[in-house]
């Protein structure tokens, strides 16, 4: 009878997964003109590591394993009257492409939706066994 639930377990733990990715996302979205963060420096690029999990033959899911910074250099422009230049009058802004952030929200919004489909049409499927079985 355990088994009969493992298809929404995952559905849900891809749900809270691609949910954290989204908001990772629409931080990077915020901060893509951040040239101070409390760390000192831009705001880095986020990213989420996801990891698949198998607990038993009865649960499985799939688990953020990390949100990571990007390494990829800060990118630096020409703008000597702003007040983050320096000596030279450039200055650092996050490494953050918007172009690539929306692609990545689409997808995550994408994948958000088919696990939510999934899991309804999987009560729906539900619903019906049950139905047949009051007949």
């Amino acid at each position: 009878m355990k088994e009969m639930f493992l298809p929404l377990r995952i559905s849900a733990s891809a749900l809270e997964a691609q949910k954290i990715r989204m908001n990772t996302i629409a931080s990077n979205l915020a901060n893509v003109n951040s040239t101070k963060t409390p760390e000192g420096g831009p705001y880095k690029r986020k990213d989420v590591l996801f990891q698949s999990h198998l607990y038993n033959e009865y649960s499985a899911g799939v688990n953020v394993a990390n949100v990571v910074e990007d390494n990829r250099p800060p990118r630096t422009v020409y703008d000597p009257s702003h007040p983050d230049a320096d000596q030279a009058g450039y200055v650092n802004y996050p490494n953050i492409n918007s172009t690539e952030e929306m692609v990545n929200l689409i997808s995550a919004s994408r994948a958000f939706e088919a696990n939510l489909t999934l899991i309804n049409s999987y009560k729906e499927m539900y619903m019906k066994v049950l139905d047949l079985a009051r007949s």
